[in-house]
């Protein structure tokens, strides 16, 4: 039976933005397919782990065929069609519990598990909460602060990020206890406060999916899910259960010793002075006094590195130390011309800042050195 013909590019496009959170390997075989379904006239694709599940649907020419579909390996069917030429088209044909796929002179069978066995999450219903924002606008809100989430720590609620919305705003937090990263932006609708965390994995995807476009993408928040739908593509993500840290009282406000410094300057400088700091503690030490900035790293083979920039600073002299990757991560994905950072004390936090958004924040915190 035929299933579909379509160009290449048109059954790879929408099978790439699903297979991004199937993993290599899983207990459930059919976790590591894609569902591929034709049903009223448009062609749906669907992939989950679980916990995300990524959705795409492709409207199909008229009277193209019967409904039908089947779940197939995602990873061998998008390795399939990369490997088509451009342009050609392919089909693909269901028998025997078998997909065949062809092109050209080409036949691949692959093996298929039944659609009733995929675990499709079920619908959510009514949503608590809905607003849409320009794509553009919220993935640069994500990868403001995507950074700063933590990797595999025992407090499962910092492997993800807080989004809130309140007062005509949407928020994202996240922080890995060492550092934390807020950025804000007016939604232009008001909003009852919602607070949810979204996993990291979700995170990341969503960043990748999002197009760098005005248009819009519609955040709908249910009682243990969050969807985010925009073009063809609908992500639906389980939220993190658990309490996130209070990110007001870790950002500083009184903070009167400060500089701005050019962004690309000092993100030349610590990679140059990285290359001698020590390969586990990334520490490097900065020495601030009137109208300079030093900064050195040394290693176990007692090797250092030295760097000084002119700043306008008038305050009193600071000695202080940071891990050198949490500067670079901010410096790298923040695009402003200059920076500011602000100081208490050598036992204090830093707090970065740029000029043109006042809705950023960065906050570090100083290592013994």
């Amino acid at each position: 039976m035929k299933l579909l013909q379509l160009e290449r590019d048109a059954l790879l496009k929408p099978l790439q933005a699903v297979t991004g959170i199937v993993e290599k390997r899983h207990t459930l075989p059919i976790l590591s397919n894609v569902l591929i379904e034709r049903k009223q006239g448009s062609l749906l694709m669907l992939a989950t782990d679980l916990e995300i599940q990524v959705a795409t649907r492709t409207e199909l020419e008229k009277g193209s065929g019967e409904d039908a579909g089947l779940t197939v390996s995602a990873r061998k069917l998008q390795e399939i069609l990369r490997a088509l030429p451009e342009g050609t088209e392919a089909s693909l044909d269901v028998q025997n519990n078998r997909l065949q796929v062809r092109s050209g002179k080409s036949r691949f069978n692959l093996q298929t598990l039944p659609v009733a066995d995929f675990p499709a999450m079920a619908d959510p219903g009514a949503p608590q909460a809905k607003v849409g924002m320009p794509q553009k606008a919220l993935r640069e809100l994500l990868l403001l602060v995507q950074f700063a989430m933590a990797q595999q720590d025992i407090r499962y609620y910092l492997n993800g990020l807080l989004l809130v919305l309140d007062a005509g705003q949407v928020k994202v937090i996240a922080t890995d206890g060492h550092r934390l990263s807020y950025a804000a932006r007016p939604l232009g609708q008001q909003q009852d406060k919602r607070e949810v965390i979204l996993p990291r994995k979700a995170v990341l995807e969503l960043s990748r999916l999002l197009a760098d476009s005005e248009d819009v993408v519609t955040i709908e928040i249910f009682g243990s899910m969050v969807r985010f739908s925009f073009a063809s593509t609908v992500l639906t993500t389980k939220i993190i259960d658990g309490k996130f840290p209070d990110y007001t009282r870790v950002v500083p406000t009184n903070y009167q010793k400060r500089f701005s410094i050019k962004r690309q300057e000092l993100l030349q400088s610590l990679q140059r002075a990285g290359i001698l700091s020590n390969e586990k503690f990334r520490g490097v030490r900065w020495m601030v006094a009137a109208n300079s900035l030093r900064i050195s790293c040394t290693n176990n083979e007692q090797e250092e590195a030295q760097e000084e920039l002119e700043v306008s600073y008038g305050g009193e002299a600071l000695d202080i130390g940071f891990n050198i990757t949490y500067i670079l991560d901010v410096l790298n994905n923040v695009h402003s011309d200059t920076v500011e950072c602000s100081f208490g004390d050598a036992n204090s936090s830093m707090l970065v800042t740029v000029p043109d958004n006042r809705e950023f924040r960065y906050v570090v915190m100083p290592m013994r050195i």
